[in-house]
């Protein structure tokens, strides 16, 4: 087959025509055009930040909780169904001390059991006050939940035996009460107790959506019985011998309660037991939830620049009627015309897609060093959101386009 040059050539020439007028008749109108752009910078931007949010809150749930162990179950009260735990705490507490010497006696599997009583209660030091997470626990917490301490000590076995008004605070308490004080061996008051601060907890963050910096650590037994007045626990925290033991621990664990509690056959579970992999999963899962519906909203952005492009691309067909008119007289056809405003269109998504990337990355970037909140510009989110954004451009750029293809040029070269 041969392909007449000279036929090629002007085929070329007209593409270039169409892109130079198309970004000449931008040009032409500054304002107007970054205005439209505005919608579709917004929207790129908006997805690609939720998703880099969603994405980091993610990556940091992963970490932090590989960084307390595969090899750790949580057992808590009330009976689980679809997944979450039935029943306020406080309401089913039914785990005692006697619970964890069985499990720890019957249970081969397990190496450590943790019991912890948690409750929210106003501390003071001074003329400071704050708001937190009060936990009683054993000395055995540290190891088993990987919570060292950054100074200071724990308390000990006999503290807790004896129930020593002594405490163990996170960095965030600390941060609120003392400032830049060294607050070891200082007095605090929780509840109207007074509590000597023995240690500051190492950093850790958040946990899902426990800051586990925002706590204070006391004995097991000075909680019980002389902050909140109860002897049932919260939870208890167990450590399995290695990995490969998690799903026999389970049952043993599950077998033990059941016994232990009185369950008879067919009964439903008073407790629930979940294994760190678990736990991953329901807070990957709600994360992803999460990051799709922000996502979804913010796409909404996009929809309405498109929305805007065609606004812009049909109030552009109006104004250039005549021009449009001359055009044709000159020889121009139909699809010239056509592709000249669709890549009027297309330029507008593209370069909002562009700048909205920029936007997009440094508004995660702004969000992760001034906010210290977790961020991960993802790949795929900004090829997605550029992607959406081209595809957006084109489908609300066809219709003005045709419809300015579609002019009659003698009623066109009428037009005022």
């Amino acid at each position: 087959m041969v392909t007449d040059p000279t036929r090629a050539s002007r085929r070329q020439m007209s593409l270039s025509e169409a892109v130079g007028v198309s970004f000449a008749a931008l040009a032409a109108n500054k304002l107007r055009t970054s205005l439209t752009m505005l919608g579709i910078i917004i929207g790129v931007g908006a997805v690609i930040t939720m998703v880099a949010l969603g994405t980091g809150a993610k990556k940091a749930i992963e970490q932090q909780i590989a960084g307390l162990g595969a090899n750790l179950l949580f057992l808590r009260p009330g009976a689980e169904s679809s997944g979450h735990v039935r029943g306020a705490a406080g309401s089913t507490e039914n785990l005692t001390a006697e619970d964890v010497t069985v499990l720890l006696r019957e249970c081969p599997s397990l190496i450590a059991a943790v019991p912890e009583a948690t409750g929210s209660y106003q501390v003071k030091y001074e003329n400071q006050n704050w708001n937190t997470r009060v936990t009683g626990t054993t000395a055995d917490y540290d190891w088993v939940r990987n919570t060292p301490t950054a100074s200071g000590n724990y308390f000990s076995l006999a503290d807790d035996q004896r129930r020593e008004r002594v405490c163990v605070l996170g960095k965030t308490v600390v941060e609120n009460l003392f400032g830049d004080l060294d607050p070891i061996g200082r007095t605090i008051k929780i509840r109207g107790i007074n509590f000597t601060v023995k240690g500051v907890l190492a950093e850790k963050g958040v946990q899902g959506w426990f800051n586990q910096d925002d706590q204070i650590l006391i004995p097991v037994q000075t909680a019980l019985y002389r902050v909140m007045g109860r002897d049932r626990y919260s939870s208890i925290s167990l450590r399995v011998a290695n990995e490969t033991l998690m799903d026999r621990a389970t049952l043993e664990v599950e077998f033990v309660m059941r016994r232990q509690h009185k369950l008879a056959e067919g009964q439903e579970n008073d407790f629930t037991v979940r294994s760190m992999s678990d736990v991953t999963s329901t807070l990957g899962d709600a994360t992803k939830t999460f990051t799709a519906l922000l996502a979804s909203i913010a796409l909404v952005s996009l929809l309405v620049g498109g929305i805007g492009i065609m606004n812009i691309m049909l109030v552009s067909v109006t104004e250039r009627t005549r021009e449009i008119g001359v055009r044709m007289a000159l020889g121009a056809r139909r699809r010239d015309i056509l592709s000249q405003f669709l890549i009027e269109s297309m330029a507008l998504a593209v370069a909002g897609g562009i700048v909205g990337i920029g936007v997009g990355v440094a508004a995660a970037w702004v969000m992760a060093k001034v906010y210290q909140w977790n961020t991960l510009v993802s790949l795929p989110a900004v090829a997605v959101s550029f992607g959406f954004a081209l595809v957006v451009g084109i489908f609300f750029g066809i219709y003005p386009a045709r419809k300015a293809s579609r002019l009659d040029p003698i009623e066109a070269l009428r037009y005022e």
